[in-house]
């Protein structure tokens, strides 16, 4: 079982129902000179929605993030990054075309976190630790009534969203779905063949991770 790795360093064990997958953290800042090297990684298709953004930071962050799925994605298949052939399922949920791996990907602020499994699908997400707008009502929408029982009764209630959020973002994300169905129906406590597990990648972030099961 691998631990999320940043910067070279393991951050521990994460067991997930004696599943083999992998957590990787990467920083999304690039010097220009960087961020050139990382633009020759992508397709043209990717490079041209890079350039559908409007601020230059959000073009990086998804430049840079591509880029190091795919180099992420390179070094396990043993292939240049560039060669790398991504596919999308109905729900716009990147893969490989040939599903060698399967992987998912999400950013916070300058924060990337992926995760790789070889035979089972997975999904992550990742949110850094601040205080969201209309939490409450947003909650009141897409948490079951046992969440928002849960939610009312959490004396941290920014946490307590953003750990709500975050499982059944990874989860919606696993099974390739993303809210296509009704948020407040994706309950992953009750998600027969899935488990999902919440962490702290880092200080000031909250994460999940959610993986296929069998049990």
């Amino acid at each position: 079982m691998l631990g999320p790795q940043y910067a070279g360093l393991s951050m521990g064990p994460m067991p997930l129902a004696g599943r083999e997958f992998e957590v990787v953290l990467a920083r999304l800042d690039a010097s220009p000179q960087d961020l050139r090297a990382l633009e020759a990684c992508l397709s043209a298709a990717e490079l041209k929605r890079a350039d559908r953004f409007f601020f230059e930071r959000d073009r990086r962050r998804f430049v840079v993030a591509r880029a190091r799925l795919r180099q992420l994605l390179g070094e396990r298949l043993g292939m240049a990054p560039q060669d790398i052939r991504l596919a999308y399922g109905a729900n716009g949920k990147p893969r490989l075309a040939d599903e060698a791996m399967r992987f998912s990907v999400s950013h916070s602020g300058e924060i990337a976190l992926f995760a790789f499994s070889k035979a089972r699908e997975v999904g992550v997400d990742i949110e850094a630790v601040r205080p969201i707008d209309s939490a409450d009502a947003i909650a009141a929408h897409i948490l079951s009534q046992r969440e928002r029982r849960a939610y009312a009764a959490a004396r941290d209630k920014v946490a307590a969203f953003l750990r709500f959020w975050t499982r059944k973002e990874a989860l919606a994300k696993a099974i390739g779905a993303g809210f296509s169905i009704a948020p407040e129906k994706l309950e992953p406590a009750r998600a027969p063949g899935w488990q999902v597990h919440s962490f702290c990648p880092l200080p000031g972030f909250i994460a999940a991770i959610a993986c296929h099961t069998d049990r």
